[in-house]
């Protein structure tokens, strides 16, 4: 059943969000289920679809609603609050709306006419012969999250940009032009169903290639019909591309401080039979990762203030500080996450509970390419010296 593109001027905030709780509440009942399989169900991917996540990031002039980054961010974060894999694809299924968004109107309509989910995978791993008109392409990709549920997959290959260097295009492909290969078997993120792809000298017309650099550049589709209200037309491209990471690992950071709270509540430790809620130890612990959790949110409400107020400040926001910023706010949930681990001690451990799942989740969500903290401080300050650190975000 594939998303139909209609306007729908329901999809009000409000109903977004209670549309997030629905979806939360039945992956984290499949949780169990979605570990074994390697993937969130179908019905879970429906029930998206029918509350209207995956169409949030849809140009109005297609038939969408176009959310504000804010709201994005609210279901978003409640969703990450039951399941971070459920979270994980209710990120990335709309905001790969945003990759027709910038092709030709003709091939805009293609794609969301459609309506089937789209998919994508960035790293430049495959070949890309020039050919009449297009490009035929070749290759294998692996993390390509939520493909087992998708109609539409950019695939990342490296191709001569005419100037005598090597540029990064993604070749939209239809679900007929790819095999995938259920290879996903990781220790979190599991119903993230990230598996890999295999492209066979497939053609893809130049009408149908979204071109990051000049995405990057101008910010706007190359055609001057566009939806001028479209938010993501008006933000930096990767620093956008990747604002959902650290929306994750804060909500799952507070659930996990949510399960921690109940678990201590209740606890009474053997060795001197005080209960935890009443002792200073636990009581240091609630405090200390609840203040940090408010300092995530604080970091996470700049990084998307900056995000909005991009142009009016000029466009001088470097990629670097928002790299820096993103994996500042992943590194302290993650940092919750041990603490709320060790202080539970071996109750904690048993497979399936919430407290394991959720830190396997959320220290997964931490190695994802962008979410590396010794990169991005890397980068970070040679730009605060004045050097040009060439990182995208």
């Amino acid at each position: 059943m594939a998303q139909q593109l209609v306007k729908q001027p329901e999809l009000t905030e409000e109903a977004l969000l209670e549309g997030a709780r629905r979806v939360g509440e039945l992956a984290e009942s499949q949780a169990k289920q979605a570990e074994e399989d390697a993937s969130v169900s179908s019905e879970v991917v429906e029930l998206m679809k029918e509350v209207g996540i995956t169409q949030m990031m849809v140009p109005k002039n297609q038939g969408g609603p176009d959310v504000s980054l804010r709201t994005f961010v609210k279901v978003l974060r409640k969703v990450a609050n039951y399941n971070v894999s459920a979270a994980w694809l209710t990120f990335l299924y709309p905001l790969h709306n945003m990759l027709p968004a910038y092709l030709p109107k003709e091939s805009q309509e293609k794609i969301y006419n459609d309506g089937g989910l789209i998919a994508d995978i960035f790293a430049a791993v495959g070949e890309a012969e020039r050919v009449e008109g297009g490009y035929r392409v070749s290759g294998k990709w692996n993390f390509v999250s939520g493909i087992n549920h998708a109609s539409w997959v950019g695939v990342g290959v490296k191709v001569d940009n005419g100037e005598g260097g090597k540029e990064v295009i993604l070749p939209m492909l239809y679900k007929d032009q790819f095999t995938i290969v259920e290879n996903w078997d990781t220790f979190g993120l599991r119903g993230s169903g990230s598996n890999q792809i295999i492209v066979e000298d497939v053609f893809v017309p130049d009408d149908m290639i979204f071109m990051p650099e000049q995405a990057e550049e101008i910010r706007r589709p190359a055609d001057d019909d566009y939806e001028k209200d479209y938010p993501l037309y008006h933000v930096p491209l990767f620093p956008a591309f990747y604002f959902g990471f650290p929306v994750m690992a804060v909500g799952a950071a507070e659930r996990m401080i949510e399960e921690f709270k109940k678990a201590t509540e209740k606890r009474v430790r053997l060795m001197d039979g005080v209960r935890e809620s009443e002792s200073p130890r636990s009581q240091r612990v609630m405090a200390e990762i609840t203040t940090e959790l408010k300092a995530a949110e604080a970091l996470l409400d700049k990084y998307i203030t900056l995000l909005e107020e991009y142009e009016e400040n000029g466009a001088e926001t470097p990629n670097s500080e928002f790299f820096a910023l993103r994996t500042k706010i992943i590194k302290t949930t993650t940092e919750i996450g041990m603490r709320i681990l060790l202080t539970l001690g071996g109750g904690a451990l048993y497979k399936g509970g919430p407290i394991e799942l959720f830190f396997r989740d959320i220290v997964s969500l931490a190695t994802h390419k962008t979410s590396l903290y010794e990169d991005s401080v890397a980068a970070y300050g040679q730009d605060l010296f004045g050097f040009d650190s060439k990182v995208r975000g």
